[in-house]
């Protein structure tokens, strides 16, 4: 398994199809509330879902269009985080997450954020980190503002998700601003 230390209890683990029955458990106690911002859950009801998902990542991943790994927090699969899109062209990534209603609060989201905005700028020489987060989604809001990415703008009617739609507020970083925030 390849991963990365984050902290002691935390980690990042390149997705595996070891790991869809993880995904599948956590969908299955929390669809309800995962289903608030994420469209995926209601169609994710086997390990099947799971395991073509995580085929796909991996040939995404091997193509250098994105790169999904699970959050382990204390050996245990908690949620997922990724950049859901690199661009050369634009030296810009777009990192997505969700992670377990029963693991937050703990600064989960947080450091594996900032430790892919860390590889993206250090190791692939990004100039930009984007994350999108539904208007309403204030845990996900916080963890940018935390972070020091900035509000660029809501982008109305985004995403329809159990018949609401949803605005998406668009957050940025800038590898500049990023250096300065990090002080």
């Amino acid at each position: 398994m390849f991963t990365l230390k984050i902290a002691d209890e935390l980690e990042l683990a390149l997705v595996e199809p070891a790991f869809a029955q993880d995904y599948l458990d956590i969908v299955a106690s929390q669809r309800d509330y995962l289903s608030q911002w994420l469209v995926w859950p209601q169609f994710a009801q086997d390990k099947a879902f799971f395991v073509e998902f995580i085929q796909k990542s991996l040939i995404d991943y091997a193509k250098g269009k994105s790169l999904t790994c699970a959050i382990v927090f204390e050996g245990q699969v908690v949620g997922n985080i990724s950049f859901n899109s690199i661009s050369d062209t634009l030296k810009k990534v777009e990192i997505g997450y969700w992670l377990s209603q029963t693991y937050q609060g703990k600064g989960i989201v947080s450091r594996a954020v900032a430790k892919l905005t860390e590889i993206a700028f250090n190791e692939m020489e990004m100039t930009k980190v984007q994350i999108a987060a539904a208007v309403g989604n204030q845990p996900s809001r916080r963890v940018c503002e935390r972070l020091g990415f900035q509000l660029e703008g809501v982008i109305t009617q985004e995403e329809k998700i159990n018949g609401c739609l949803l605005d998406h507020a668009i957050y940025g970083l800038r590898k500049a601003d990023w250096q300065k925030h990090r002080g």
